[in-house]
This record gives C-alpha cells, sequence and structure tokens, in this order.
C-alpha cells in the first residue's frame, strides 16, 4: 500500500543518523515523495523546511513533490508559497513544479491564478506538457471560462500537443 509508505521512509531518514550516515537531496525528495503519496502535505513541508538544517539544499525534485503534496491536500495557498520560494533559493522550477501547481489551483477553485502561473511558465521557457494544458483548461472551464479554456486548447494544438 503506497499509502502507508511515507511513514518507513521517515523512519529511515532518522534512522540514518543513528547510523552516521548523512541523508542527501535524493532521500530526502523520496521521503517528500512518499508523504505526498500518503497525502502527508505537512509532513512533506516539515521536511522540505529541515532540509536546510541538516546541511542539505533541495533542488527542483524536493520542491516539486512538496508542491505536489500541497495539490494533493487542498492546500493552493501553501502551493504558491513554495513555487514562489524556489527561484530566491536558487531553484528553477521546471514543468512538474509548475504543473502540479496549476493543479493546485484548478483544484482550489482559482482559475485566475492556474492561468496566471501557465503564462508565466510559458513566458520563461518552460514548455506545458499535456498535463499542463489539460489542468490549466480545466482550471478555466470550472470557472466558466470557456474562452479561455478554447484558448489554451488552440495553443496547445498550435504548439504540437496532443491532447489527452
Amino acid at each position: 500500500e503506497k499509502g502507508g509508505q511515507w511513514e518507513k521512509a521517515l523512519e529511515l531518514l532518522e534512522s540514518m543518523k543513528g547510523r552516521g550516515v548523512k541523508p542527501n537531496v535524493i532521500s530526502f525528495s523520496a521521503a517528500i515523495s512518499a508523504c505526498e503519496k500518503g497525502g502527508q502535505w505537512e509532513k512533506a513541508l516539515e521536511l522540505l523546511e529541515s532540509m536546510a538544517g541538516r546541511g542539505v539544499k533541495p533542488n527542483v525534485i524536493s520542491f516539486s513533490a512538496a508542491i505536489s503534496a500541497c495539490e494533493k491536500g487542498g492546500q493552493w495557498e501553501k502551493a504558491l508559497e513554495l513555487l514562489e520560494s524556489m527561484e530566491g533559493r536558487g531553484v528553477n522550477p521546471d514543468v512538474i513544479s509548475y504543473s502540479a501547481a496549476i493543479s493546485a489551483f484548478e483544484k482550489g477553485g482559482q482559475w485566475e491564478k492556474a492561468l496566471e502561473i501557465f503564462n508565466s511558465m510559458v513566458g520563461r521557457g518552460v514548455n506545458p506538457d499535456v498535463f499542463s494544458y489539460s489542468t490549466a483548461i480545466s482550471a478555466c472551464g470550472k470557472g466558466g471560462q470557456w474562452e479561455k479554456a478554447l484558448e489554451i486548447f488552440n495553443s496547445m494544438v498550435g504548439r504540437g500537443v496532443n491532447p489527452d
């Protein structure tokens, strides 16, 4: 069962200290991802924040997993905070980071934010994938913004991304 693995991941991370093994960005990211899969967004954020204190710099995978955890937990505000804090911490968001945030806004009924972040992603030269497009289209649809949804769909087709 994937959902219960987050506890094991945290135990393993903690046991590394006692064995003289220093957790690295990979072990932290894996634990954050396990928390995300287990619906433990608060634990995921705790882990992300504890990395610096343990001398480990979060990377795009660490942040993306934490943003996904917030998305799954219905925490669009936290997802936005994380996305906005990435560059200040020397990490450039990628298509996965942006897509997870767009999905958080879509779930939270925040179509304007979803569209803003989608446009920001494109403006920064990050190419949206089918998930990014679909989520942005869905966010606009939920917000009754069918013209904007159609614009995004046409942009997707124009960029050669095949709809799913």
